[in-house]
């Protein structure tokens, strides 16, 4: 059986909360409070297989931090970009390529579009990741 959207969005917010201190939504949250990560769903390609068993599905990954000090804000975009490390959001996203199982496999293709981001009052920075789930 083919994974559902919901399995994989879970499984890509639970291999995100590897990040120690970063919160995590398989959603788009209403309210922030960085940093973050929330998963969106961009598109789904269906009948990569023979009677339509394999879906690709591909994500973004929005990063959130704050942007009181921008220095610092910057820089914890800059881990969670890095190729590796202990806040990188490519290797905690390969770190289980199957997401438990649910999927065949998934590569994060690409960072990128670091923008601005207000809400209220308040002032953040953000940084995309496209990632690409085979199931």
């Amino acid at each position: 059986m083919a994974a559902t959207i919901q399995q994989v969005s879970q499984g890509l917010k639970t291999r995100l909360a590897t990040i120690s201190g970063l919160r995590t939504f398989d959603y788009q949250p209403d309210t922030i409070y960085p940093p973050i990560a929330y998963v969106s769903l961009t598109s789904i390609e269906y009948h990569k297989a023979m009677g339509g068993g394999m879906r690709i599905f591909t994500y973004t990954i929005t990063t959130v931090t704050g942007r009181v000090d921008e220095r610092t804000g910057q820089d914890e975009l800059d881990a969670f970009a890095s190729y590796d490390g202990a806040k990188s959001v490519r290797a905690a996203l390969e770190g289980d390529k199957t997401l438990g199982g649910v999927v065949d496999t998934l590569i994060v293709t690409s960072s990128a579009s670091v923008n601005a981001l207000s809400q209220g009052d308040n002032q953040f920075i953000t940084l995309d990741f496209t990632v690409t789930v085979y199931g």
